[in-house]
């Protein structure tokens, strides 16, 4: 009994296999047509979801790459701005050193002379410095007719005097006329200011004697003669000195030794010219006296 029940499971069992083959057989045939349909359908629309998948994260990567190279730039752009400007306050503070050293040398230079330094604040020109003001007044010791020397030698005279300001009068002004002399030569002469002329660089020298050997490239300063100009204080340098039409005098051209293009600080003498007759007339008339 017992090996006709295991005879009947085992056929059983079989027949269950055989069927579960026959539909499994069965159902692969009826869904391959659904599964290829399907599939020829989702494929295209799978590859196209995955290109604009695709090209969205491109373009994200890629506006991630550009927000980060813009980010990079204006990180560069302010650091170059940063050098730029750490570059040209080093070449401000290079040019005010050698002014400084400049006025330092032409300090030295003219040592027998008090001095005090000044700031050009402003200027009644826009090319040239023919009139100017000062950053020192009277309470610094600044008067009138007090001169004013930059840039290697002479450049004007005081001409008025605020509390903290001062006015000056360049050489190159058409109204300036310097009483100067040659020093290799001694002969006198004067420099006169020409606007017009100094365009070329250059200003007028007039009144040479006729028999001076003053020559071009010699050193001119100024004239004890001079009411106004401290004595020997550069002028410039003279150029091209000729006879007249007349042949009664010669005259010629002077390069100023001062830049009038360019300043920044001066150095005014404190003493002025009057002081020395002054004093003079007072040693004469104790001289006098005595």
């Amino acid at each position: 009994m017992e090996n006709k029940s295991s005879k009947y499971i085992f056929i059983i069992l079989a027949v269950l296999c055989v069927m579960m083959i026959v539909l499994s057989t069965v159902r692969d045939g009826l869904m391959n047509p659904i599964r290829n349909t399907v599939g020829s359908v989702l494929v295209p629309v799978q590859t196209g979801v995955n290109r604009v998948g695709l090209r969205i994260y491109e373009e994200l990567r890629d506006r991630k790459s550009l927000r980060d190279a813009e980010e990079e730039n204006r990180s560069l752009r302010e650091r170059i701005d940063l050098l730029t400007e750490e570059n040209n306050i080093l070449k401000q503070n290079e040019q005010e050193l050698s002014r400084l050293r400049e006025l330092y040398q032409l300090d030295q230079d003219y040592l027998r002379y008090s001095k005090v330094a000044a700031h050009i604040i402003a200027k009644d020109s826009e090319n040239w410095f023919q009139v100017f003001r000062i950053d020192k007044g009277s309470q610094d010791g600044i008067r009138v007719d007090q001169n004013v020397i930059a840039n290697g030698g002479l450049v004007g005279i005081v001409t008025d005097v605020g509390l903290n300001y001062a006015t000056v009068r360049s050489i190159i002004d058409d109204e300036s006329r310097v009483a100067a002399m040659g020093i290799q030569s001694s002969d006198t002469c004067i420099v006169a200011g020409d606007l017009t002329l100094f365009q070329e660089g250059r200003l007028r020298i007039t009144n040479i004697a006729k028999d001076s050997v003053l020559q071009d490239g010699d050193r001119i300063v100024t004239s004890n003669l001079s009411s106004k100009f401290m004595p020997g204080i550069l002028l410039g340098y003279a150029v091209e000195i000729t006879e007249d039409e007349k042949r009664l005098m010669k005259t010629g051209y002077l390069v100023p030794a001062a830049d009038f293009d360019d300043m920044s600080e001066v150095l005014v003498l404190t003493e002025v010219k009057s002081d020395q007759f002054r004093d003079a007339g007072m040693v004469g008339a104790a001289a006098a006296a005595g």
